[in-house]
């Protein structure tokens, strides 16, 4: 992947940085985002930090059009960016609630899809990788707001598929079950850990789609849950 570009959202997270480090090591020029980031993060010579609120549309089309206008192309896109909420069922949660995890899951991901795919259909080759979670697939009580922008994540990942193929250009969401980061872990100190996903292995899912030996892989809606491992 080393003559590829991809942009990679969320970039310093628990999950976006072990994705940041693996396409950095393939070689590929990474780009990556985030709220807050700077290229002291990953001082490798092949990244380049660009912060951008992803909550923000003007923000996010300006982002890809530097990244096209500097480097002439766009391959990859993953989008890591996402948030969770819960404890409230569907009447006591508040607007706040319901905006921020509209904004954060599923406004973020319209954004820079929006952005993105013009360029990534140029590429022949394009990926899009994004990031749902495996609550998506079934309601759970106490996270409704969560759960349905992230099962309507996965909804719009499928459709950009459908739109896409005259292209070569994949799309699909990985659906991860709760991951083994410090953010969770301080979230839920009690949990049995060894029950968790280890974000590495999701990184190398990431990874693999992202591969040209992937091209007939679109479309789908890829679960990765830890209790069986």
């Amino acid at each position: 992947m080393n003559n590829k570009v991809a942009l990679i959202t969320g970039a310093k997270g628990g999950l976006g940085s072990l994705v940041t480090q693996r396409f950095l090591a393939t070689g590929a020029t990474v780009v990556g985002t985030s709220r807050s980031i700077s290229q002291a993060d990953f001082p490798e010579a092949n990244f380049v930090a660009l912060p951008v609120d992803f909550t923000k549309a003007s923000a996010v089309h300006a982002a890809v059009e530097s990244i096209v206008s500097r480097f002439g192309r766009l391959d990859v896109l993953v989008h890591v960016v996402g948030g969770f909420a819960g404890g409230q069922t569907v009447a006591e949660t508040d607007d706040a609630t319901w905006e921020r995890m509209r904004d954060l899951n599923l406004t973020s991901a319209f954004y820079v899809l929006q952005a993105a795919i013009p360029h990534l259909r140029k590429s022949g080759k394009g990926r899009i990788i994004a990031i749902g979670s495996l609550a998506a697939v079934e309601p759970h009580a106490g996270l409704g707001a969560y759960v349905t922008f992230k099962a309507a994540l996965t909804t719009l990942v499928r459709t950009v598929a459908l739109e896409n193929k005259d292209a070569g250009l994949t799309a699909n969401v990985i659906l991860p079950g709760t991951m083994d980061t410090p953010a969770n872990r301080k979230a839920m100190p009690r949990a049995d850990f060894s029950k968790w996903v280890q974000p590495g292995d999701v990184a190398d899912v990431v990874l693999w789609l992202a591969d040209d030996r992937a091209a007939h892989i679109t479309g789908t809606a890829i679960p990765v849950d830890g209790t069986n491992a």
